[in-house]
């Protein structure tokens, strides 16, 4: 039997539960890790001295790649609550509490309040949901704003005995919601929800009649959009010209401005996989597909069931014969089928379906209200996976306990390079000595599974998903414990102390300005000027690099040579395999060890004193 005093508010229960995770996940430390993660937290800061809301830069270098509304976002936190880490976290931590709440409204409204709340507690106590929000880029607020447009075209499509009722303000939500995705991430955020619209409008028979267009406010939706966007792409183009170039190749060593690289090779190159620089990789066809069996765990063992309400052709209908339930349902599967085919013809990584998560947590929010032998396997299957998990990470404790830890992370671990532009490419540099490091997070672990499993042997339906719930509670926040022990590794934050504690001099960065991007963010009083590049004329900052009047920041082996001999003190921050190659361009006896942590180095050439 279903306790409903359990299900009574599920939207709100949902949030309680996004709340713990995301919020407590967004302290610090851990700090913010080198790569993307510091750089779009230092873009938004850049921002805000500097009063240019317009155009992203790093390093004094135009960075024309994203849309500026994550930046916005964190320099309006950095304003609030003063510039920090957290900070930088705290919008998309709102975010995913936020998206848990409207997931969770959506199917207490469609469907059932058991429902409702199955479905936001799928979506926010799911380990994708929680692997690609714990660094700042913006893709659960972009998921949140293709909900709230999919919600709105939902209320548009209500209808009343057969007939369709006055949308009211829906239609122009559904359009504001398409234009503030756009400023988090660009295109995607119109074709995926006017895909998914489309095609559940040309299934009920609705999509060329002239009254879709007239209730859908396509006209006005129009200049809504029009509203929210054109201003940051008028004044984008204005200040990174030329305003127009359609040329159809991406090489190296070539300027078009800020339109032809924002539309054409972040976008439709990027789709094609012609875009340069290649700074990214792209996840195997059949892998892509598998592995949200893992982002939607546990919920994904209720999968099954949701499977079997895939709509069929002569079953759907007109618009008029379907109900709330139906509609939803079936607008559901085009928003989720949609985003999967159109990732499975493009480059992609982990994180890229993302906003499907809420379409795949309605239909297992539903599935789950049923009894079936489909959720009963189901739930045998996860108690079985739980207790399996608690007991391996039990047994890793226990193999690990006595072995020693000394210094960092990084003496435990092996270096994997090439696997490094996949979001989830450090797991690769896991030892069993590394988990010498992990044992409270290691005993967390075990103790979050165990509690799944007790949940999943002994409770059924909201008893069942409120311990499910619990245990992703308790795993995300031992995997932020565990964070705290990779943080030398992957943040460069000990390194950046230390330099605010030496002496003036110059500052230069081996590798491109990713591979150390969090010492601009914690080290930002001595950057404010800028730091010197070696070797650094890649991926990211090349394209702007060759923009009229951009900043001459990079150095060559040979600069750094003549520099490091000079009467100037000089700082380096470099990884530690490549400290033998820099012996040999400046002499052993010229290098003088400010700091070491987490497998990299600052070093000077000047003696301390």
């Amino acid at each position: 039997m279903e306790d409903h005093s359990l299900t009574r508010r599920p939207a709100l229960l949902a949030a309680v539960f996004a709340a713990f995770i995301y919020l407590g996940c967004a302290l610090s430390p851990p700090g913010l890790m080198d790569d993307v993660d510091a750089v779009q937290a230092q873009i938004a800061r850049n921002m805000l001295d500097s009063g240019d809301w317009v155009t992203a830069r790093l390093n004094g270098i135009a960075y024309l790649e994203k849309a500026p509304g994550p930046y916005w976002m964190m320099a309006a936190s950095y304003t609030l609550f003063g510039v920090s880490d957290w900070a930088a976290r705290l919008p998309f931590a709102l975010s995913a509490i936020l998206l848990a709440f409207l997931t969770a409204r959506i199917g207490a409204w469609a469907f059932s309040r058991a429902a409702g709340l199955y479905a936001g507690l799928a979506t926010t106590a799911c380990a994708g949901l929680w692997l690609f929000t714990r660094i700042t880029i913006p893709d659960v607020t972009l998921t949140l704003t293709i909900a709230l447009a999919m919600w709105a075209f939902l209320r548009t499509e209500e209808r009343e005995a057969g007939k369709p009722v006055a949308p009211g303000p829906w239609p122009y939500l559904m359009w504001a919601a398409m234009g503030a995705g756009f400023l988090l991430k660009g295109l995607i955020a119109f074709v995926f929800p006017l895909a998914a619209a489309g095609l559940f409008l040309l299934l009920t028979g609705q999509l060329f009649r002239r009254a879709t267009l007239t209730r859908f406010r396509v006209l006005p939706g129009i200049l809504i959009v029009a509203a929210i966007c054109l201003p940051w792409i008028v004044l984008a183009m204005l200040r990174n010209p030329p305003l127009f170039d359609f040329t159809m190749r991406s090489a190296p060593g070539e300027y078009h401005g800020f339109f032809w690289f924002f539309f054409f090779n972040e976008h439709i190159f990027r789709f094609l996989n012609m875009r340069w620089p290649r700074d990214y990789n792209t996840v195997p066809r059949h892998l892509f597909w598998l592995l949200h069996l893992a982002w939607l765990f546990p919920w994904s063992a209720y999968l099954p069931e949701a499977l079997r309400t895939l709509p069929r052709r002569t079953a759907i209908g007109g618009a008029a014969t379907l109900d709330r339930a139906a509609k939803t349902r079936l607008l559901a599967w085009c928003w989720a089928g949609f985003l999967l085919a159109f990732f499975t013809l493009s480059t992609t990584q982990e994180y890229y379906s993302m906003p499907a998560y809420p379409a795949l947590a309605l239909l297992i929010g539903e599935a789950l209200t049923r009894e079936s032998r489909w959720n009963a396997w189901g739930t045998r299957v996860l108690a079985a996976i739980t207790t399996l998990l608690a007991a391996v990470l039990g047994a890793l404790w226990w193999a690990v306990r006595d072995l020693p830890a000394p210094g960092d992370i990084s003496r435990a671990l092996t270096l994997n390079p090439d696997a490094y532009t996949l979001s989830l490419g450090h797991m690769k540099d896991l030892t069993l000595p590394a988990f010498a490091y992990l044992r409270t997070p290691l005993l967390m672990a075990a103790a979050a599974f165990l509690i799944g499993a007790l949940a999943a042997w002994r409770f059924r339906g909201a008893r069942l998903a409120l311990g499910l719930a619990a245990m992703m509670v308790l795993f995300t926040q031992a995997s932020r414990v565990a964070m705290v022990s990779f943080d030398p590794y992957l943040s460069s934050r000990p390194l950046a102390q230390a330099l605010l504690a030496a002496p003036e001099g110059d500052i230069i960065l081996d590798n491109q300005y990713y591979t150390f991007s969090s010492v601009f963010f914690y080290a930002h009083k001595r950057l404010r000027g800028g730091a010197w590049l070696l070797n650094g004329r890649v991926n990211n900052l090349e394209y702007g690099s060759y923009a009229p009047g951009a900043p001459q920041v990079f150095l060559k082996d040979s600069d750094l040579a003549v520099r490091w001999s000079g009467p100037r003190r000089c700082y380096l921050f470099l990884e530690g395999p490549q400290l033998e190659r820099i012996e040999r361009l400046v002499g052993k006896g010229r290098l003088f060890t400010v700091r070491e942590a987490g497998g990299k180095l600052l070093v000077t050439n000047q003696p301390a004193g």
